[in-house]
């Protein structure tokens, strides 16, 4: 098993909202991890709100509304009543808006919704992302595979497949990136399945074929960005672990000049390695 590294390629639990190793999310503006769009998104709500609809499940902030709910998920929400609708809707923004700070209270948020709304694929897909952010890979895959199953439209292979990795399946991982629906991935979607696929290689000690998996046009060094910086590192990660310093502290190099974020500790390996 490759080792835990912030945006390693053998570092599957999130640190932050994305890492090389395994997507944290789905790149791009998805829907599996709700999120507000109001001005107080950003930061926790320390105050409650009513929540006497369901006393067993976590208090919804005062200031979270169904309003701030992505419109394409709101949408999805449409076949319940409204008083459910605006339940689930806001226990998918709270759990939206403590994703990265708090994944375990995420999760708490987005089983309430499933609770009331099991049967729509939005809601199953935010279970299964924040399942994910914290590291429970079982029910990561079981829910993403649910939400995939009712029609999900968001590009949930990559995380499938690190979930996959994470509950000890890595030729599962490697199986699943050779499907036809693996081929339609674009973008950083396609990135982030290549990474996958590369930590897969690397956990089963084929790190010569990890290093092929990653080894594209898209490894181009001007490249910056997130997507690009997490490339970059597994693409150093797996060069060291083939011995290949030299090589490894310049990708490692690009991947810190490609990381805006601050994403991944890519500076603080480069110093390991000078």
């Amino acid at each position: 098993m490759a080792e835990n590294r912030q945006g390693g390629g053998g570092d599957r639990r999130p640190q932050n909202a994305n890492r090389a190793g395994g997507p944290r999310r789905p790149s791009g503006d998805r829907r599996n991890a709700p999120r507000s769009s109001g001005p107080d998104r950003a930061r926790r709500p320390q105050s409650t709100g009513d929540n006497s609809q369901d006393r067993s499940g976590p208090l919804i902030p005062a200031n979270v509304e169904a309003k701030q709910l992505a419109p394409e998920i709101r949408g999805e929400l449409l076949t319940l009543d409204k008083a459910t609708a605006d339940y689930v809707a806001r226990h998918l923004v709270a759990a939206g808006d403590l994703l990265e700070e708090d994944p375990e209270a995420a999760l708490a948020h987005a089983q309430a919704a499933r609770g009331r709304a099991a049967r729509i694929a939005a809601v199953r897909e935010a279970v299964g992302i924040a399942a994910y952010h914290c590291g429970d890979w079982a029910q990561a895959l079981a829910e993403l595979r649910a939400a995939r199953r009712m029609g999900s439209k968001s590009p949930l292979l990559p995380v499938i497949a690190d979930c996959e990795r994470g509950v000890g399946r890595p030729e599962k991982a490697i199986e699943l990136a050779r499907t036809a629906e693996a081929e339609q991935l674009e973008g950083d979607d396609a990135d982030e399945l290549r990474i996958v696929v590369a930590g897969a290689r690397s956990d089963l000690g084929q790190h010569t074929q990890a290093l092929a998996t990653l080894s594209s046009p898209q490894l181009d060094p001007t490249r910056t960005g997130l997507t690009a910086a997490r490339l970059f590192y597994a693409y150093a990660d797996t060069l060291l672990a083939l011995d290949r310093r030299s090589e490894s502290l310049q990708w490692f190099m690009n991947a810190a000049a490609a990381d805006l974020e601050g994403a991944t500790d890519a500076e603080e390996r480069i110093t390991e390695l000078s």
